[in-house]
């Protein structure tokens, strides 16, 4: 086990995850104008996206992670049977779902019943498909609606908050399994689905746009909260959540709704960016 793995089991990760949530706030010019240069310059942000190109325009640090994008910076694809990605980042694992086992990094797994908090809600999903797609600093981190469905309820599931890091991800059993998260269910007129907001060390802030801020606070049992009849539908690339800095999103599909493309580990996406589509009556 390596120093920094050996550290993900020994940090206090709420303690610090509270203390960046309210240092990334703090208005004060010198320290966000610091970190919001910090993370420009190491990992080379493009600011000619933003909607506010100046970063420190910025009312706080939180404000430029979580900035808006110009609205022709990113484009849906125009296949309808598409299901597109939620968001900018890279792929962490994408495929099939196993016997309800998925596919976490080379000797790692867990189960649909662990990451959904509920084994009656992972069974439609035993024999399904997985997209994980890892979001790093420099990526613009709001989710967007894979596909178009009615929100019928979320899940907060409580637990620790390792980081979502490559290296943490290929050593740290579970990990997905055992993170802080908000399971966001979804119906669609081809079968449900589901996103998977998976917070991390340092990250573990959650906000949808149908709640507002969700986590923190933190939870100590599991949280369900049924949108039954509220009708809260969402077209596909519309905004659904933001990450309060980064982590990873997971989404979930039935077996045959969707013939995922052939998609890499590590390959970088974008956002509306096609990554399978509904199978035609001939295929």
């Amino acid at each position: 086990m390596t120093f920094a793995v050996l550290l993900q089991y020994l940090l206090p990760h709420r303690a610090l995850s509270r203390m960046v949530y309210w240092a990334t706030r703090w208005t004060w010019r010198p320290w966000k104008d610091f970190l919001i240069g910090q993370i420009v310059r190491r990992y080379k942000v493009d600011m000619t996206e933003a909607a506010q190109p100046d970063p420190f325009a910025y009312q706080h640090f939180n404000a430029f992670f979580t900035r808006k994008l110009k609205p022709n910076a990113r484009h849906e694809d125009a296949d309808p049977t598409a299901l597109i990605s939620p968001a900018d980042g890279r792929i962490s694992q994408a495929g099939r779902i196993v016997d309800g086992r998925i596919f976490q990094a080379k000797g790692q797994e867990y189960t649909a019943a662990e990451l959904l908090g509920d084994e009656a809600a992972a069974r439609p999903y035993r024999d399904g498909d997985f997209v994980t797609i890892y979001l790093s600093p420099r990526d613009y981190h709001r989710v967007h609606m894979p596909l178009g469905g009615t929100l019928r309820e979320t899940v907060h599931v409580p637990g620790r908050i390792f980081s979502v890091a490559p290296f943490a991800v290929e050593a740290i059993p579970r990990l997905f399994a055992r993170n802080e998260r908000l399971v966001c269910h979804f119906d669609s007129p081809q079968g449900p689905f589901v996103v998977v907001m998976v917070g991390a060390v340092l990250v573990s802030s959650v906000a949808t746009v149908w709640d507002g801020l969700v986590i923190p606070p933190y939870a100590s049992h599991i949280r369900r909260k049924s949108f039954a009849g509220q009708n809260i539908t969402l077209a596909r690339f519309a905004e659904m959540a933001r990450f309060n800095m980064g982590s990873t999103v997971i989404v979930l599909l039935p077996r045959g709704m969707i013939a995922l493309d052939e998609l890499q580990s590590q390959q970088t996406v974008k956002l509306g960016q096609r990554l399978g589509r509904r199978p035609l009556p001939t295929d």
